[in-house]
């Protein structure tokens, strides 16, 4: 089906199998006898195949269930689950019923994961976690693998729910506008964000995207590490690759487990031709050398992609000519929970050149000049945040938040977020949030997050924090600190560093200068005007204390 073909049908499409069984006319009735999805475990010995006709019937039956639990087009269902397949029969079963999907990432704690539920209103969890008791009363849960202590009032087991199903379920048509799905992202003012996505454009253009930055073919074996968690996951492992038919690997383990060698051991176990993974991995792996690559046979590699944070230029080289063997070209993509838009490099290093869009730069920023299919449509329930966000700063156009520079022949050099964000192993925290969980603790009265570099996650938490009186800086106390971000956040959000900080470098206005913190955290000597300071001695402070170690 061509292109223009294809967004006339899917003006009144609601799922991703109406649009898969157009786009591919070799699957008549969804009858699909290539593979899914190659699930591997976290043991090797842990792994299934899973058809796409077998996923049709799964999904089917998933949506039934939630509509005999009353889920119903438009309601929202929050997911919190590991990297199993009954993870993507959830997400493409609220699609298919018209439900919007509210996916949390399963490393979050149960404290983020209840924000986002009680923000997006959802009425069904599904979940494999220890978290009830943080959820109240009135979301109904349906738990797979429950650890927690059973209540029959709202519980339902997922095999009892699906036992005795129908494993046939028609579509609900809906609108190309209306929501697909809501996905959380942290935001500068530590309240995280519900970014919307709506079902035409968002499929339209992670299918295209898919299709053609990763140059899919039909004999593909295509694998994403990324977590669904993420928007890379819910792009790029699940809508995206099933939108053109393609052969994929469901990765639910770590890198490392049970040996370095991992990821290679995959890619030749499924003829893995098109691999995207974090840099932060690519880091990982590269202390170990070329001797864990050298066991496995890599030659099916033909396209190698990186996503999450950019790429420094040691990492792409060993990316290039260790993994890919100098005969696969990098793919280094940028891009947004917010936009589904790629950017993409072709040099050795953090440098990106729009293939598909005209970038605007003005002062530091880097804006978009025209609308496209895969911008988000809003922030759940707060268009004046969504407004204030994205589209005041310059009027007219979408402001990514991330700085640039270009060069000579036109390649943009992502330099960072040009707000108070981190980006720690692809992961974008915000550091008013880890500021709100550090301060939490009653013996700190106030406390200030910066980046600070990092060999293998590119960036992490390096925290300052200011005691109450007569309160003591010590290892216990650093402990705590980083147990309650832990249970505050998340584990991805632990700190690296914690300083005791007599006091903080403000302007007179009262507004912390996080200039001079990152610097103080990198040890750069170099502080520029510091005119604006009530008290520059306090830097002088900071850096005689300053932490060489992590905490």
């Amino acid at each position: 089906m061509c292109l223009m073909c294809l967004i006339k049908y899917v003006q009144k499409a609601s799922t991703l199998y109406c649009i898969m069984k157009s786009m591919n006319p070799l699957f008549p009735n969804g009858l699909i006898l290539i593979n899914l999805f190659c699930r591997e475990g976290n043991s090797p010995n842990h792994h299934q195949t899973i058809t796409y006709n077998q996923l049709l019937r799964n999904v089917c039956r998933c949506a039934n269930a939630l509509k005999l639990l009353g889920v119903k087009k438009g309601d929202r269902v929050a997911i919190y689950l590991p990297m199993i397949p009954e993870l993507v029969y959830t997400m493409l079963a609220c699609a298919r019923i018209g439900a919007v999907h509210s996916i949390v990432f399963a490393g979050f704690s149960s404290e983020s994961l209840c924000e986002r539920i009680m923000d997006a209103q959802c009425n069904i969890l599904v979940t494999a976690g220890n978290i009830k008791c943080f959820i109240e009363e009135e979301v109904w849960i349906c738990v797979f693998r429950l650890t927690t202590p059973w209540d029959e009032s709202c519980d339902i087991w997922w095999d009892d729910l699906m036992d005795g199903v129908s494993d046939e379920c028609e579509p609900e048509w809906v609108d190309s506008e209306d929501p697909l799905f809501i996905l959380y992202t942290s935001g500068s003012t530590g309240k995280p964000k519900g970014v919307v996505h709506t079902i035409t454009g968002y499929m339209l253009y992670t299918s295209l995207t898919f299709k053609y930055v990763f140059d899919y073919h039909h004999d593909d074996v295509y694998w994403c590490t990324a977590d669904i968690g993420w928007i890379t996951g819910h792009s790029y492992i699940t809508y995206g690759p099933l939108a053109n038919g393609a052969t994929s690997v469901l990765f639910e383990g770590v890198p490392v487990y049970p040996h370095v060698g991992r990821l290679w051991e995959i890619i030749e176990k499924y003829a893995v031709s098109k691999f995207y993974t974090a840099p932060t991995a690519i880091r990982l792996l590269m202390k170990y050398g070329k001797e864990p690559l050298q066991r496995y046979d890599l030659s099916s590699l033909r396209v190698l992609g990186t996503v999450g944070e950019p790429i420094n230029p040691e990492a792409w080289l060993w990316y290039y000519d260790v993994v890919g063997q100098q005969r696969c070209p990098v793919i280094d993509t940028f891009w947004q929970t917010e936009t589904v838009k790629h950017l993409q490099q072709s040099k050795p290093s953090f440098f990106l050149k729009p293939p598909l869009t005209v970038v605007k730069s003005s002062t530091s920023n880097d804006v978009f000049r025209k609308p496209w299919p895969g911008i988000m449509r809003g922030v759940y329930g707060n268009q004046e945040r969504f407004e204030s966000t994205y589209f005041r700063k310059f009027p007219g156009f979408y402001v990514t938040g991330d700085g640039c520079r270009r060069d000579k022949d036109g390649y943009y050099w992502i330099t960072g977020r040009i707000d108070d964000m981190l980006n720690v192993s692809g992961h974008l925290l915000s550091t008013a949030e880890v500021e709100a969980a550090l301060t939490e603790h009653p013996s700190v009265a106030e406390a200030a997050v910066v980046s600070r570099p990092h060999a293998v996650k590119g960036e992490c938490l390096y925290c300052f924090v200011t005691l109450k009186d007569h309160k003591e800086f010590n290892r216990t106390l650093m402990e705590e600190l980083k147990r309650k971000v832990r249970e505050k956040i998340g584990p991805i959000a632990t700190p690296d560093f914690i300083q005791n900080a007599p006091g903080l470098p403000k302007t007179r206005s009262g507004k912390i200068m996080r200039r001079v913190l990152r610097q103080i955290a990198r040890n750069e000597k170099d502080l520029g005007d510091l005119s604006t300071l009530a008290d520059p001695k306090v830097v002088e402070v900071l850096f005689s204390q300053r932490c060489e170690a992590a905490a």
